[in-house]
């Protein structure tokens, strides 16, 4: 059984929250479905808005389909989000995210 139907089993367990959903996505991701990868960073996101490495991974999952834009506005936010909570780290690694997509 791979990680993705392991996480998946355990969502329709009913385990589901942001965490789970963050570490299926990394694993969409990583598998080469940033689509997939797409829907499970936006339920994180549902579950836990303040997750700025959620925002940041969906950033990288927009990127991947093309969709500069919306990778440039998920950076945005987990920027916003980031530096509210005091994550310098994630903020400075958004920050050069989106500079990369010329949009800062």
């Amino acid at each position: 059984m791979s990680i993705i139907d392991r996480f998946n089993a355990m969502i329709a367990a009913g385990q589901d929250n942001a965490t789970l959903r963050f570490g299926l996505a990394n694993a969409y991701l990583s598998s080469g479905d940033p689509g997939r990868a797409i829907e499970h960073f936006r339920q994180a996101l549902v579950f836990d808005e303040g997750y700025s490495a959620a925002w940041k991974g969906l950033g990288k999952a927009l990127v991947a389909l093309g969709d500069n834009d919306g990778a440039a506005e998920a950076y945005r936010r987990g920027i916003e989000i980031a530096e509210a909570k005091g994550d310098v780290q994630a903020a400075k690694e958004m920050k050069v995210f989106l500079k990369r997509l010329g949009n800062i």
